[in-house]
């Protein structure tokens, strides 16, 4: 990836969910994004996986690649949103 130690499986969970398709996927990241959205670190993991897996399918799926780009719009919006402070900081710091 880029040298992130991952804190959680969201990786892994996209990957699973990436062979049954695209209700998987949004059904993945609707339990992980309301499960894990107050916890900064979590959900900065969620959004760098998403973004991750759009690039993993940019070339070779791209509708998978649209889903994922959806979905990452939607958690990095929140976040810039909702996050404040020192939250704020290491979400920026982390994503960068």
């Amino acid at each position: 990836m880029t040298g992130y130690k991952p804190q959680t499986t969201f990786y892994t969970d996209f990957s699973i969910a990436d062979r049954f398709g695209i209700g998987a996927i949004k059904d993945t990241f609707k339990r992980a994004f309301e499960g894990w959205k107050h916890n900064v670190v979590y959900l900065t993991e969620l959004v760098m996986v998403l973004n991750w897996k759009m690039w993993d399918h940019h070339e070779r799926n791209k509708k998978l690649a649209l889903v994922y780009k959806e979905l990452w719009e939607t958690a990095d919006a929140w976040a810039c949103e909702n996050l404040q402070g020192d939250d704020l900081k290491y979400f920026y710091r982390t994503t960068d």
